[in-house]
């Protein structure tokens, strides 16, 4: 097992990414969907998160240049300040001016995540991966909630420039504590190797890019988790449309779920270390999809109302399973000497299928019906599971070789 120091980190920085990720996911559909934006514009806003996608485009500027913390506190802060400013503009309105901040969100985001990322391949050593995973996609979920269930709490209290400032807060002491972040040995003996030029860097990422086998790598990683997303835009309106209050959205939908989620990711980095990456791939990305045929029943049916509660546990659970595999499966995938800029491909992948499913998930949703388009996200799990038997192979093969790195000081 790690240090208990290293997971501290770990949690702390996926605190920190997760937090991002709340407030784009869970807050924003809310607060614009109360304040009248229809559907389809809050499925458009996905598209603001694409820089998400676009990370691998300056990640070998965080390889090449600088520790990883001089790229994750300022980043830190420039978020804290984004958060405060955002109750002066309103909801009801997206004008320039609001889709020009919350796209800087997303880019100081997309960055740090960049750098927070590559700090966990560096660090993390192929017996200490399903730890560090269960770890790092637990933090990252309670922050997710922390923005979703406590922020929306203080909203339906206190109004949202409280919520707002609360969130900005947080940002704030994250960034303090990223000032504070070790530099695992990769950094901290840069003076005493061969320091890569960046056309190194670049040569050595496009020939690990343009192997044959990263095809269904990259297929993989663009499809595991894209019915989960293309469902996960809409949860926070049917909310709503469910006639369901902020603290209910805030108890429920978000912060009743911890427990199970934290569970779910820790049981998913412990099967992955006991049984293996393929058969957490397998298993927990099945139980993922299935998931989502609890939303489908609670919109198709005529059920009681807590219904909805039992299906927002089951989804809680199951995607934090799926996410711990997700996780395990690109840290394996990526060698340490260009760890910034292949894991930021990678992670880019299904980052972008999220984006673009999320853009078309208000399309969706008021064509089919909450029901219907909630169905169809169950059948986006197959598409990724049937290619399972084609990377088997690289799997096996990566994960020893993980497992045999020596870890750092």
């Amino acid at each position: 097992m790690p240090s208990r120091r290293l997971l501290i980190w770990v949690a702390a920085l996926y605190a920190a990414q997760g937090l991002p990720y709340g407030v784009t996911s869970k807050i924003w559909p809310v607060w614009f969907r109360t304040a009248g934006v229809s559907l389809t514009e809050i499925g458009l806003m996905s598209l603001l998160a694409l820089p998400w996608s676009w990370k691998p485009l300056w990640a070998p500027l965080v390889d090449r240049f600088g520790v990883r913390r001089a790229w994750i506190v300022p980043c830190l802060g420039l978020l804290a300040t984004l958060a405060a400013i955002f109750p002066f503009l309103p909801a009801d309105r997206v004008g320039p001016l609001l889709v020009a901040a919350m796209l800087t969100f997303t880019v100081a985001s997309a960055t740090q995540d960049i750098a927070i990322d590559a700090w966990t391949v560096d660090v993390a050593a192929g017996k200490d991966l399903g730890w560090i995973n269960g770890i790092r996609a637990s933090a990252f979920r309670v922050a997710v909630i922390a923005a979703g269930g406590i922020a929306l709490l203080i909203a339906d209290h206190w109004g949202w420039t409280a919520a707002w400032w609360s969130i900005a807060a947080l940002f704030g002491v994250l960034g303090v504590s990223a000032y504070f972040l070790p530099e695992p040995r990769r950094m901290a003996d840069e003076e005493g190797r061969a320091r890569q030029t960046t056309r190194e860097l670049l040569r050595a990422f496009f020939a690990w890019l343009l192997r044959p086998e990263m095809l269904p790598v990259a297929l993989f990683a663009l499809l595991f988790k894209i019915g989960d997303q293309a469902m996960s835009r809409m949860l926070e309106p049917f909310w709503v449309d469910k006639g369901m209050t902020l603290t209910e959205i805030g108890l429920v939908s978000n912060t009743l779920g911890i427990g199970l989620t934290i569970a779910g990711a820790l049981s998913g980095g412990a099967f992955i270390s006991r049984f293996g990456l393929f058969r957490g791939l397998l298993w927990l990305g099945l139980g993922q999809g299935l998931s989502n045929l609890g939303y489908t029943a609670v919109a198709a049916l005529t059920l009681p109302r807590e219904s909805i509660y039992v299906a927002s546990v089951i989804e809680s659970y199951t995607q934090g399973l799926g996410t711990a595999a997700l996780l395990a499966f690109l840290t394996a995938c990526c060698r340490r000497e260009n760890a910034a800029t292949e894991y930021a491909l990678l992670s880019a992948l299904f980052s972008f299928s999220r984006e673009i499913a999320g853009a078309a998930s208000g399309f969706g949703a008021e064509r089919l019906g909450y029901a219907g388009f909630f169905f169809f996200t169950t059948l986006l799990a197959a598409p990724a599971l049937s290619l399972l038997p084609w990377l088997r192979p690289q799997i096996e093969a990566a994960a020893p070789a993980r497992a045999t790195a020596a870890p750092p000081s």
